[in-house]
């Protein structure tokens, strides 16, 4: 950087006069196309459900999953992330019901693409399925066995990339399942279908609204995920995540949480270069929601906030607000 002239010279102050100005030379916009929509539908739902710790977001029934589809789109939002709230009686200790092709997942992405164009991200991962809320199977010891894990994502993955998915996201955190998925969309045909690697996601105590959304936090109990979700100390660590799984074939990485960890989506922007999504989480989402309808903050804050994460080298983001901020943008 070049040595700044000294005052009165040079006033930064001259560039910030008016908001015409302001947008002159600002460094980063946001933009309806940098957003994405997580979506919680539910089996058996009709019409809508509100979630308590996720206020104005509701679990959807495919009989509302249309509309909601359109209200997006004409919102400018061009992709969502789906994530499936099973009937409580399809889980089991293998999370068989994720392998099944006509399950909810599947029906909703059938549903979607036959009214539009809107880019399906569907989550690979077996906590919405298995009575221990685990994102994979535990073995004989007790603990989330890694290999024995990795077959069942990758049939996932593909019941998924069959069912018409556009990107699979799995974010499981098991080691070596891009690999395995990959090898198995190039064996089956699927080559042009996407990987999103939740690459470098944290054992986060920021998730808690996600789960009891999806129904897992009451399987989960008082168990831990700490055994494969990275440490929260770790820096150095998610960049040797990210290296691993561009290696095995991901197009597109995810830093999840967001905000709390948003040296994290810079270290890995700054030295991969890679598409790079970051997920403002439950929590994240819940306590600015929160503190907004308090009169605490300002409605404005959820705009900074997404911003914050553009600065920081998100190409998109994931956010509850979505919508939200897209109708925000559009005025």
């Amino acid at each position: 950087m070049k040595p700044s002239r000294k005052f009165p010279l040079t006033r930064l102050r001259r560039n910030r006069q008016s908001a015409n100005l302001r947008d002159l030379v600002a460094e980063n916009a946001l933009s309806s196309d940098d957003l994405i929509q997580p979506i919680f539908i539910k089996e058996g739902l009709k019409g809508k459900e509100s979630i308590e710790p996720l206020p104005g977001v509701s679990r959807l029934g495919l009989d509302v999953l249309n509309e909601e589809i359109r209200e997006l789109e004409s919102a400018g939002i061009k992709a969502i992330a789906l994530f499936p709230v099973i009937d409580s009686s399809k889980k089991d200790d293998k999370g068989s019901e994720s392998l099944n092709e006509d399950n909810l997942v599947s029906q909703a992405i059938k549903q979607i693409k036959e009214m539009s164009e809107m880019v399906i991200i569907s989550d690979v991962a077996l906590d919405p399925y298995t009575s221990h809320g685990h994102d994979g199977l535990i073995n004989a010891d007790g603990y989330v066995d890694n290999d024995l894990t990795l077959p069942v994502l990758t049939e996932q993955a593909l019941v998924l990339a069959k069912a018409g998915a556009d990107i699979i996201a799995p974010s499981d955190m098991m080691d070596g399942r891009v690999k395995s998925i990959r090898d198995a969309f190039e064996a089956k045909g699927y080559v042009n279908t996407l990987i999103l690697s939740y690459a470098a996601k944290y054992s986060s105590k920021f998730y808690g609204p996600f789960r009891e959304a999806v129904g897992s936090s009451a399987n989960l109990g008082v168990g831990s995920k700490d055994t494969y979700q990275m440490d929260v100390s770790n820096v150095k660590e998610a960049l040797q995540e990210v290296a691993m799984d561009i290696e095995e074939g991901a197009d597109i990485v995810m830093v999840k949480p967001g905000m709390p960890y948003l040296d994290i989506v810079k270290a890995v922007k700054d030295e991969f270069s890679i598409p790079t999504f970051a997920y403002q989480v439950s929590g994240e989402y819940a306590m600015l929601k929160g503190a907004i309808e308090k009169g605490w903050l300002s409605e404005e804050a959820f705009m900074e906030s997404l911003l914050c994460f553009k600065r920081a080298g998100a190409d998109c983001i994931l956010t509850y607000a979505a919508k939200e901020i897209a109708l925000e943008l559009n005025k």
